[in-house]
């Protein structure tokens, strides 16, 4: 009895052509294989899921390709159906070895592995090396292959692959052709997914596609496995509402409910969707991504109109828009943003929503809006400016400012205080200390006495 194979798996792609999303890799592989001008390094960067072992399988196919008769060289386009096609589609063509550097990062598996390159391939053309996570190689492992990464024998390439390239040493970088394979668009894997299940002969709803493409973060792996759940949920044919429910996403009447709470400051009614969701299984920590995807495009919209999308979430989002002013749409997508952040910090992850809503609640800008139940804005008494004060005025030459203050003028002849005299005779002394002029009073004692 033969065993079900993923989907994954089963329509991996076999040859350039049947590739997605990738046509900037694709276009610089296949002139450089037809033109001959071939590179003895390549490094593959991208997150999980987007090919970059699907990619360097095909490329070892084409440079070991023997053609149909036998007889073929190295093309852009394999036959897979040659030995070494086959092989490498089998996983044991001996010319190609994979490596995981995950699991053999150490210095002596890389210098075991360049012993080997020494020999000239067996049974293909090239030898290739495909190492897989090559940033979790130490880093005695990559001073190892840098001599025979930069100068190999002409009958050896090196393909690399890793998902964080900001952990590859420079050195290693510099002798490498970097292609960077970019996530895979939604509607990409969509258009994917419904090639696949009509050549399964299996039914489905385009919006139970599109939320598996949601639900992939830009991986066609992570996007057919996620269908291949689908079909095991649904029973058969993929519809809408089972598998937004497999997926714990909230439907367009939550998030409609959610941002009517907000408007209406109803902390009672954003509670009691907090509650339903809860009972319902729905995903918190989606909710909130969901939450923030739709201030994302109401903060567009009201920017550039033509931005907001075409469809029925657009003309949901449509009616929302004149109700909230951008400083709303700003505050809350950061809130919501920030709170999926911190769920893990949460008691648990209904407490961290319910929080987040009524932080929305609490931080909510202040206004006149109808139904906006929040305190209004102090209103700002204005304070009246003190009075200026007079300008000095001068009575026969002489200064009266400080006259109210019973000061006597400064200009007045008898405005020196008392004791503070130029000469000896106008300065008393005070407390037996010697006389302001410098001349010892006969009467003060002597000091220490």
């Amino acid at each position: 009895m033969g065993s079900y194979q993923v989907l994954a798996r089963k329509w991996r792609p076999h040859d350039f052509e049947t590739i997605v999303g990738q046509e900037h890799v694709v276009t610089a592989l296949t002139r450089a294989l037809t033109e001959k001008r071939l590179h003895h390094a390549y490094l593959f960067t991208g997150t999980r899921g987007v090919g970059k072992t699907t990619i360097s399988r095909i490329f070892a196919k084409a440079l070991n390709c023997q053609g149909v008769d036998g007889q073929g060289d190295m093309t852009a386009h394999p036959c897979g159906v040659c030995d070494a096609c086959r092989a490498i589609d089998e996983g044991r063509f001996p010319d190609y070895i994979e490596m995981d550097a995950a699991s053999n990062r150490s210095v002596e598996d890389m210098t075991a592995l360049l012993e080997r390159s020494i020999y000239a391939p067996t049974h293909g053309r090239f030898k290739v090396y495909m190492i897989d996570e090559v940033h979790m190689l130490t880093t005695t492992a990559f001073n190892a292959m840098l001599k025979t990464l930069e100068e190999p024998p002409e009958y050896v390439k090196f393909i690399l692959a890793t998902t964080d390239p900001q952990k590859v040493p420079v050195t290693v970088l510099s002798r490498c052709l970097q292609f960077n394979l970019r996530n895979m668009q939604p509607a990409a894997i969509v258009k994917h997914m419904e090639g696949i299940l009509t050549e399964e002969k299996i039914g489905f709803e385009t919006g139970a596609l599109d939320l598996i493409a949601q639900g992939a973060r830009g991986s066609m792996r992570d996007g057919l496995s996620l269908l291949d759940q689908a079909i095991a949920y649904c029973g058969g044919d993929v519809k809408e509402e089972p598998v937004r429910r497999m997926l714990g996403m909230s439907d367009a009447d939550t998030i409609s409910r959610l941002l009517d709470g907000l408007l209406a400051g109803d902390a009672e009614g954003l509670v009691s969707v907090a509650d339903a969701m809860l009972v319902e299984g729905i995903s918190f920590a989606q909710t909130l991504r969901d939450l923030a995807g739709a201030f994302h495009k109401l903060a567009l919209a009201q920017r550039v109109p033509s931005a907001l999308p075409q469809d029925e979430d657009g003309r949901r989002l449509a009616a929302f828009l004149p109700r909230f002013t951008p400083e709303e749409i700003q505050l809350f997508y950061q809130i919501s943003l920030h709170a999926r952040n911190e769920l893990s910090l949460a008691p648990d992850d209904y407490a961290g929503f319910t929080m987040a809503l009524l932080r929305m609640l609490a931080f909510k800008p202040a206004g006149d809006r109808v139904g906006a139940k929040v305190p209004e804005k102090a209103p700002v008494v204005a304070t009246p400016a003190p009075a200026p004060a007079p300008a000095p005025k001068k009575a026969d030459g002489i200064n009266t400012v400080g006259k109210s203050s019973g000061l006597p003028p400064i200009d007045a002849p008898d405005a020196t205080p008392p004791g503070i005299g130029m000469g000896g005779d106008a300065a008393p002394s005070l407390g037996g200390a010697p006389s302001l002029s410098g001349t010892p009073d006969e009467e003060t004692p002597p000091w220490g006495e």
